[in-house]
């Protein structure tokens, strides 16, 4: 699964750190966020998301074929 939270993050001008501490993690799982190391539970994704002021679809792009 990949995401856009290193963009949307950028675009809100928030380092790693701060969105870390803003939705409850560390700034390792951020990180692990970013490169696609790690993917988000429901309801980090959520909390991600709302930070965002978005919606989860416009944060994560789900891969149909990961399913299979």
């Amino acid at each position: 699964m990949q995401n856009k939270i290193q963009q949307l993050r950028k675009a809100k001008g928030l380092t790693q750190s701060e969105l870390a501490e803003a939705v409850s993690v560390t700034r390792q799982t951020i990180i692990s966020l970013e490169s696609g190391r790690y993917n988000a539970s429901l309801h980090l994704a959520h909390r991600i998301a709302k930070l965002f002021e978005t919606h989860i679809e416009a944060v994560f792009i789900f891969d149909d074929e990961e399913d299979s």
